[in-house]
C-alpha cells in the first residue's frame, strides 16, 4: 500500500505568488535582474581569482570557491523560479524536485562550511600574523574545502533521501516557489516526526554551530585588531571583516529563520519571502561586498581591464 500511494503522484505544482498574479508580473522582471547580475558578478570573481596570481592565497581562494557555490546555487533555483514567476502554476516532475532539492542542500551546506572556514582564515591571519603560513598552508587549505564540499554532499544525500522516501499521496500543490523541504514535507501522508527531530537537530550542527564558531572567531578578531598600533592596520582589517560579517548574518540569519521556525510560526507568503532572502539576496551581494570593499580584488581587476584595452588597441 505504501509503494502504491508513494508512486500515486507523479509530479508537483509549484504555486509560487499565484494568489497575487500583478504581483508576479513585477518579480519576474526584478527576479530576472538579480539572476544576471549574479552570474555575472560571481563569474567576475572566478575570472580574476583565477588569472591572477597574486590572488591565489587562501583569502581569495575561498572566495572563489564561494563564487562557485553562489552561481551553482542560483543556477538550481533561478530558472525554474523565473517559469513559475511567469505562469500561474508550474508543474515538476517527482525526480525533478527530487534533483532541486538536491542541490539546494549540497550547496547550501556547502555554504555554510565554507564560510565556517573563511571566518577560521580571518582569525589565524589576524590574531597569529606569523605563524599564518604554517597554520594555513596548502595542504590545511584543501582540507577546509574538501570538508566543505563532502559535508554538503553527505547532508543533501542523507536529507533528500529521507524526504522522497515518504508516501505522497496527494494533493501535490507545493505552495512555494521551488522544492524547500519543509513545503515539500507538508505534502506527505506519513508521520515525519523522527524526521523533523533529525531535520532540527541537523539545522543546529550545521547552521548554528559554525555560526557560533564564527562568531568567537571575530570577538577573538575584534579584541586583536583594538590591539594594533597602526591604525591603517586597523582599517584594513576591519574592512576585511566587516565584508565576511555582512554575508554571514544574512546568509545564516535568514536560513535559520527558515528551518528552525515552528509550522505555525509564519504564513505561507513570509515563509517564501525568507527563503528567497538567503537564496537570492547572499548571492546577489556576495560579489558586491567582497570586491567593492576589497582593495586588491578591485586592483586585479582594473589591471585585467587595463590589459584588455592594451590587447585592443594592437
Amino acid at each position: 500500500m505504501k509503494r502504491q500511494n508513494q508512486s500515486s503522484v507523479i509530479e508537483f505544482i509549484l504555486l509560487g505568488f499565484s494568489n497575487f498574479p500583478k504581483l508576479q508580473e513585477h518579480l519576474f522582471g526584478f527576479f530576472l535582474v538579480i539572476y544576471l547580475v549574479t552570474l555575472m558578478g560571481n563569474a567576475i570573481i572566478v575570472f580574476i581569482i583565477s588569472l591572477d596570481q597574486s590572488l591565489h592565497i587562501p583569502m581569495y581562494l575561498f572566495l572563489q570557491n564561494l563564487s562557485v557555490v553562489d552561481v551553482s546555487f542560483s543556477a538550481v533555483i533561478m530558472p525554474k523560479m523565473l517559469v513559475v514567476l511567469s505562469t500561474e502554476k508550474t508543474t515538476i516532475s517527482f525526480v525533478g524536485c527530487f534533483a532541486q532539492m538536491y542541490f539546494i542542500l549540497l550547496f547550501g551546506g556547502t555554504e555554510c562550511f565554507l564560510l565556517g572556514a573563511m571566518a577560521y582564515d580571518r582569525f589565524a591571519a589576524i590574531c597569529h600574523p606569523l605563524s599564518y603560513p604554517m597554520i594555513m598552508n596548502k595542504r590545511f587549505f584543501m582540507k577546509l574545502i574538501l570538508f566543505s564540499w563532502v559535508s554538503g554532499i553527505m547532508v543533501a544525500t542523507v536529507q533528500t533521501t529521507w524526504v522522497f522516501s515518504f508516501p505522497f499521496c496527494g494533493p501535490n500543490e507545493i505552495n512555494h516557489l521551488f522544492c524547500e523541504t519543509p513545503p515539500v514535507l507538508e505534502l506527505s501522508c506519513a508521520d515525519t516526526f523522527l524526521f523533523e527531530i533529525y531535520a532540527f537537530t541537523g539545522t543546529i550542527l550545521i547552521v548554528m554551530v559554525p555560526f557560533l564558531l564564527i562568531l568567537l572567531s571575530y570577538i577573538r578578531v575584534l579584541f586583536a585588531i583594538l590591539k594594533m598600533p597602526s591604525a591603517t592596520g586597523r582599517q584594513k582589517a576591519f574592512s576585511t571583516c566587516a565584508s565576511h560579517l555582512t554575508s554571514v548574518t544574512l546568509f545564516y540569519g535568514t536560513a535559520n529563520m527558515t528551518y528552525l521556525q515552528p509550522k505555525s510560526g509564519y504564513s505561507p507568503e513570509s515563509k517564501k519571502l525568507m527563503s528567497l532572502a538567503y537564496t537570492l539576496l547572499t548571492p546577489l551581494l556576495n560579489p558586491l561586498i567582497y570586491s567593492l570593499r576589497n582593495t586588491e580584488m578591485k586592483r586585479a581587476l582594473k589591471k585585467l581591464w587595463q590589459r584588455k584595452m592594451v590587447l585592443h588597441s594592437v
